[in-house]
């Protein structure tokens, strides 16, 4: 059996995460697929794909495997032309946080998709950390000043925050006018914050750093914003996510001459040299939408 189009095979079940689906995208059977893919376990030596009546996942062997695979793609794109090369096609998966999904990937992807037309995106929402090879993940975008490791990372922009609340809970509680005056107020933190302290500095680059004390925390940024406008607490968000409760009065800065720490936006993936075609028009397109965004 030809092992090139069991590699083919091979990369296109893992991509689409069904077997159903690698055939018909292939135009072959389903069961010449489960062919390939047996042979691709008798060439390597290991069972590479665990098969369960809802969903397949891949080995420890098949995640080495698929690692190896996936540097013929470049190859196999030589041969398929300038004219391929140029509009992309396939699936490209791309992982991210709720407020990433809103904020910085949706903007870009009507204009994009238009554009490659060919091409298919699935965006996997959540705040945990990927395994790019495991979860069949291109990109996935990640808002850190330490980005994790094991993945390359490159750096699309800045993602600046802002301290706010409600008229009305600093007319119940009083305005803050200091840093160390948050430590007697409700802080509404993110709960991915390790130890939930906050981190400013001042006009003359001095750093703050407080402890927030608060009843809620959540992973998602809109639930921080809106529990804020109903007049819960203060809360550190996302300049983008309070943008529009700031301009319409339903959430007003808090201590304006403190600059809170700035987070970088970066998109991780697995090898320069082994790529989805598509990936650095879209890490591009990001880019260029951050950029248009802080003009």
């Amino acid at each position: 059996m030809d092992r090139v189009m069991a590699v083919v095979v091979f990369n296109r079940i893992c991509e689409l995460g069904s077997l159903s689906a690698a055939a018909r995208a292939l135009g072959i059977s389903r069961p010449m697929v489960s062919r390939y893919l047996d042979e691709m376990e008798k060439w390597a030596g290991a069972r590479l794909i665990h098969r369960s009546s809802r969903r397949l996942t891949l080995t420890p062997a098949g995640e080495n495997t698929l690692q190896k695979t996936r540097q013929l793609a470049p190859l196999f794109g030589d041969i398929e032309g300038q004219s391929t090369r140029e509009t992309p096609s396939g699936t490209l998966r791309v992982a991210c946080a709720h407020f990433t999904a809103s904020h910085i990937i949706g903007p870009v992807l009507p204009g994009f998709l238009a554009r490659y037309p060919a091409l298919r995106i699935e965006v996997e929402v959540g705040n945990h950390p990927v395994n790019l090879i495991g979860e069949r993940i291109d990109l996935a975008i990640r808002i850190t000043n330490n980005p994790e490791a094991g993945a390359i990372a490159t750096r699309l922009g800045e993602c600046r925050s802002v301290l706010c609340a409600s008229s009305e809970y600093l007319r119940l509680h009083g305005t803050p006018h200091t840093a160390q005056e948050l430590e007697h107020h409700n802080c509404l933190h993110y709960s991915g914050f390790a130890g939930q302290s906050w981190h400013f500095t001042d006009s003359e680059q001095n750093p703050w750093e407080v402890l927030a004390h608060g009843n809620l925390s959540a992973g998602i940024s809109s639930v921080l914003r809106d529990a804020a406008i109903a007049g819960c607490g203060l809360a550190l968000v996302p300049e983008r996510e309070a943008q529009e409760a700031l301009s319409n009065g339903q959430l007003v800065r808090v201590l304006p001459d403190l600059e809170p720490q700035q987070l970088g936006i970066y998109g991780l993936y697995q090898s320069r040299e082994h790529q989805h075609a598509a990936l650095r028009l879209f890490i591009d397109a990001l880019r260029q939408q951050l950029t248009r965004a802080t003009e």
